[in-house]
Formats: structure tokens, sequence, C-alpha cells
């Protein structure tokens, strides 16, 4: 049935690379990056994990290995949450939908075995808890864009509109259940699309008919980066810890015990943040890796580099000490100016199980 998907995405002009799943490109990248931002665009994410966990301890399990509050949660909610190792150090942000008999976790791509086997490790004797992987049987799509709102009341949606992060229900939309949830998967307004794999094609088509701009895998990561979004791999590793990563929508301080609460509780009554994430505004591209300097001291360390219609835009983690927006450093040979990112939070205002 993944068959029919990709079919329906190469009538669309996609090109595919042969070790990425999903489409890299629809030939389209201006007008969807456009679209994106100022209309409604079409991203296919079914390459990201989804696992379910099941069974009368899932709530409670949930909530003792990953960061955000899932016990406060009802059917129908959601929240980001991180699953971080006993120092508090990242392995992924993650979304999860919590329903009547399940939740329901969406997983970064290159993340979907290791935390698979990272909970299964926690589940012990005299718990009820199942997990199973459902990325194969599932598709999801994220609905991004001012006007995604909009498009989905031409198909006869109503309800999920205006309601908190991470909210969901399923409608049936091209004839298919649907699970739509509130969030893109970036700070951009839209929605986020779950159908079993056999009804993907017949959903992606219905979305293009109804005046979606379908885009692909790199438009996703220049999106990702200019929104300040943290990847596996690139801002989340084990050289930087969570309350480093600015991920405050997505942590919990008052919930109680879990895997590094105790990291993360010192950090944030010590104030102990020694780096944090910033956007860097580049006046020229430059490898991620590349060291980060202010008056020939080391500060920190780009980790992302897209390209932009303003230049070349980057990641990177910067000492506190050092400064914030605004601060004029050097990346390598490249002059670059700090900014702020909309997908970060950097302050912890209030204990929530909200995010985005």
């Amino acid at each position: 049935m993944a068959e029919n998907l990709r079919d329906a995405q190469v009538q669309d002009q996609a090109t595919f690379e042969p070790d990425l799943n999903v489409p890299v490109s629809f030939g389209n990248d201006d007008a969807a990056l456009r679209a994106a931002k100022g209309g409604v665009a079409l991203c296919d994410r079914s390459h990201w994990g989804r696992i379910q966990v099941l069974d009368s301890d899932r709530l409670s399990f949930l909530h003792n290995q990953s960061t955000n509050d899932f016990n406060s949660l009802k059917p129908g909610q959601g929240c980001d949450t991180i699953f971080v190792t006993s120092t508090a150090r990242p392995i992924d942000l993650a979304t999860a939908y919590v329903m009547e008999e399940e939740i329901l976790v969406l997983i970064s791509p290159t993340r979907r075995e290791k935390i698979m086997t990272w909970l299964d490790r926690y589940i012990f004797f005299g718990d009820k808890v199942k997990l199973e992987d459902v990325t194969d049987q599932t598709a999801m799509f994220s609905l991004m864009g001012s006007e995604s709102k909009a498009l989905l009341e031409t198909l006869g949606i109503a309800g999920i509109f205006d309601q908190p992060y991470a909210t969901h229900k399923e409608y049936k939309l091209a004839d298919q259940n649907v699970r739509i949830a509130v969030g893109s998967g970036l700070t951009l307004p839209g929605y986020t699309l779950i159908v079993g794999i056999e009804g993907a094609a017949a959903l992606w088509q219905a979305l293009r008919q109804a005046g979606a701009i379908p885009f692909g895998d790199r438009v996703w990561e220049r999106l990702r980066i200019e929104q300040g979004r943290p990847a596996p791999d690139r801002e989340l590793t084990e050289d930087y810890n969570a309350v480093e990563a600015c991920l405050w929508q997505a942590i919990s301080i008052n919930k109680g015990c879990y895997i590094g609460q105790e990291t993360i509780a010192r950090l944030d009554t010590y104030k102990g943040v020694k780096q944090q994430i910033w956007g860097i505004h580049l006046n020229g591209a430059i490898d991620p890796g590349t060291i980060i300097t202010l008056e020939d001291d080391k500060v920190g360390v780009l980790t992302s580099l897209t390209e932009t219609e303003q230049g070349a835009f980057g990641l990177g983690y910067i000492r506190t000490k050092a400064g914030g927006a605004g601060l004029k450093v050097k990346v390598g040979n490249r002059e670059g100016e700090v900014v702020e990112v909309p997908f970060l939070k950097r302050d912890r205002a209030v204990d929530t199980v909200s995010a985005g």
C-alpha cells in the first residue's frame, strides 16, 4: 500500500533519495516555502517513527520515562516530551497523543529503533505496558501554513481548530479514518494527520486537490533550522543537556521523579545552564561542527546550516556568558550575528504539558 502513496507523489513530480523513503523535493522548493509560511503546504513525514504504548500502566510509564507530565493528560490531549539519559542528555524530542486505549508517540526518523529499545529496557516484571512499532502500518503528514485551517474546513473538518497544542481527534476524511492533531511539528500554524497506510494515497490526493502545495524533506530541514527545532545527531547529542537545548515547553519541573529529573532540577535551581542553542545569520556557508569564536575566544560550535533568501543561516550552541541575540561572532572564517528562533523556550514560565 505504501507504493500507492509513492505513485501519487511521483505524479506530483516528487524525487527520492535511495536511503529516504519520503520525497526529498517536488521541484518547487521556493513555492513550497512560501506556502508553508503564508498559504498551505503538505509534507510527508511518514519516515518518522510511531510507537503505540498500550495497557493500563501506559500513562504512568511514559510519565516516569520522559520529561513531561503524562498523569495529568486525558484522552484527546497530548504534549511534547523528551527522552533523556540519567544525566539529562537528550535522546529525542517526541510528541505524544493520549487516546482511550493507547498513547501514540511520534519519534524522530533516526531514533525509531533506539527509543523502542530504550523504552523496552524499562518495562519490568509486573508492569502492564506493551509497545508496538506501527510506523510501517501508518502514514503521517504535516499540513502547514496560515491557510491550513481553511483547507480542512473545506473538507468538512470542524471542532479541532483553536484548541491547545497536540489536541487530537479522529475524523472521516477522503473516506479514511484520519487522526488530526493541532500542531505542524514546527511553530508554523498547522496540523498533523495520521492515517492507516492503506488510505495514505487517498488522503494525500484529497489534500492536494484541496490546494495544499507539496514539499519534501529538503524544505522541512530548512524550516527546521530557521525555526530552531533541535534534531538528533545535530543539537540533541551527548554533548548537551535538555535544558541547554532550550526545550522547556516539553519539561515539567513539578511532576516528581523521572529519568534525568535530578539533573534538570539542579540546573533549574542553580541556573547552571552553561550554553544554549541560538540562530546565527552568516555571511557565507560553512560546515556544521565549525567553532564559534568571540574576539578569538571559543564560545560555541555550529550544529546545523541551511541556505535562505537572506543568506546562510545556522543553529549553534553558544556559551551563556558570551551573550545572546545581537552578539557578533565568527564561525570559522565567516561573520555571524546571533538571533532568536521561535521554536525554543529558554525560560521556565509555568509548569505545562503543552508546547508549540
